[in-house]
């Protein structure tokens, strides 16, 4: 999907009008719902300062907005084709149904993209089990990373105890 595309999507979901969009970013009010609708239907194309002013007055990260193109199911291929081809991404049939996989073992980035697909699982399991409301789903999915706080994505480092005798050994020559 374009970022018009996106932009016009979370716009609509916050209710707002292109108008109202475009004055809360800095457009005068004469020509703040052409202005939006030039990047909405693709003739303008945002710079980083705009579209991070977008995001943050639809209440999104600037990522969400800036996602790949994939408007027709050829440009979703390739784009299914490269996460393969850099990140392990595998299609495998699993019960009769086509699923995507992650090979870990291809490199750091498979194994990377393999935690961050374990964290949506997560989420979309709590949604599933009521345990998160539809809206907290998609706050979470919108401003990814920032809310991220699954167990996969902290940092675990060594027991004080491990790194004390590590410590230890490495004094002693050990």
């Amino acid at each position: 999907m374009a970022i018009g595309e996106r932009i016009r999507f979370f716009r609509m979901l916050r209710g707002m009008t292109q108008k109202y969009l475009g004055m809360t970013v800095g457009f005068p009010e004469k020509s703040a719902d052409v202005r939006l609708a030039q990047y909405e239907n693709g003739s303008r194309s945002p710079k980083a300062d705009l579209t991070a002013a977008l995001a943050e007055a639809l209440g999104v990260s600037p990522q969400a907005l800036s996602v790949p193109d994939i408007d027709s199911y050829t440009g979703l291929m390739h784009t299914l084709f490269t996460l393969e081809d850099l990140y392990g991404l595998k299609v495998r049939e699993l019960d009769g149904e086509i699923c995507l996989t992650v090979d870990v073992r291809q490199n750091k980035d498979a194994a990377r993209l393999h935690e961050m697909l374990c964290s949506w699982r997560e989420q979309a399991a709590k949604l599933e089990a009521g345990e998160i409301s539809k809206e907290d789903y998609d706050k979470w999915r919108y401003h990814y990373p920032d809310l991220d706080t699954s167990s996969i994505r902290q940092k675990v480092g060594p027991s004080q105890g491990l790194s004390d005798l590590l410590t230890d050994a490495l004094k002693n020559g050990d």
